[in-house]
């Protein structure tokens, strides 16, 4: 979850700021009966002449973001960062241009860690006095989480299901079909049926939610976005994720705090998924990189095992 931003600015002393806008992505949905009798949901209605009823969507969520800004106070420009999530980000800011302002010293760290839910000043450049015009341009690159955070539970994970079910665990280190990129080396999938209750495996802040997709496919490109998932926020400051959750179930929202076993969502099969299953993954930043670490879980009489593909799973 990677974002970067390019800002050119030529600051004048009588400031302007640039106003950003977008639209919100309007989707139809289409209801019918499937030829077992249960409804289906889909993004394209069915072969067939079946009734099929359809809704119009419009995604209201707003998703959290990290903007970088600028203030001019007296000959002054101030560099400023607001971050939206409630979870710390990193920012990692290159200055692509500077003219006609003092140059900050070689020694400036242009990486900064950004707390939850805040306004940070990060640099300040002086106008030279008889000079035209100030130009900065930059761009920057964030990551949630803090680059020195260190993954330390204090339990094993307890499984993010129902007590007393079991599901099969199709994908986890060291084998891998789908997941060759580093935030998902140590990721589990967890075969379910949709509609499967999920439950927090450990407890947390919540920081991120999508919630209104209902494709799922095969094509990495097109479906890998649209899957409805969950983040929170561990007090060690790893975070983990629920991936491919159903549509319109999720039952949390950012800056909620959840205990461990607390139900959340239910599983689903949106985004880049060939089936039903729970994607779970615990990741730390390594220094703007997302970064799966490995993980025990929790077993019979408080024990802690290694999840191995193809073993079925009991949650305890």
């Amino acid at each position: 979850m990677m974002r970067e931003a390019s800002v050119a600015v030529c600051i004048s002393l009588a400031l302007m700021l640039p106003i950003f806008s977008g639209d919100a992505e309007a989707q139809e949905l289409y209801k019918y009966r499937g030829t077992d009798g249960e409804w289906m949901y889909a993004d394209r209605p069915p072969q067939d002449r079946r009734t099929v009823e359809i809704r119009a969507l419009n995604a209201v969520q707003v998703q959290p973001t990290v903007t970088v800004f600028h203030r001019l106070v007296g000959r002054e420009i101030r560099l400023f960062a607001q971050n939206d999530f409630y979870a710390p980000v990193e920012v990692e800011l290159t200055l692509d241009e500077l003219r006609n302002v003092t140059l900050p010293p070689p020694e400036q760290s242009l990486h900064f860690v950004l707390e939850p839910q805040s306004e940070t000043l990060l640099l300040t450049f002086d106008a030279l006095e008889y000079a035209t015009s100030p130009v900065i341009a930059y761009h920057y690159r964030y990551l949630p989480g803090d680059p020195e955070s260190r993954h330390q539970p204090d339990q094993p994970y307890r499984a993010p299901f129902a007590v007393a079910n079991s599901h099969v665990i199709s994908q986890v280190f060291p084998y891998a079909t789908t997941h060759m990129t580093a935030d998902a080396h140590y990721a589990l999938d967890i075969v379910m049926p949709v509609g499967t209750h999920i439950y927090a495996a450990r407890g947390g802040t919540v920081f991120e939610v999508a919630s209104t997709n209902f494709r799922g496919g095969l094509d990495a490109a097109q479906d890998g976005a649209a899957a409805n998932l969950i983040r929170i926020l561990h007090e060690d400051g790893t975070y983990s994720v629920y991936a491919h959750l159903n549509w319109n179930t999720i039952r949390v929202n950012p800056g909620d705090i959840v205990e461990r076993g607390e139900y959340i969502a239910d599983s689903g099969n949106t985004g880049f998924s060939s089936g039903p299953h729970l994607h779970f993954a615990v990741i730390r930043n390594a220094g703007m990189q997302p970064m799966s670490v490995p993980i025990t879980l929790e077993g019979p009489n408080r024990t802690a095992i290694v999840p191995k593909m193809g073993s079925t799973l009991t949650a305890y």
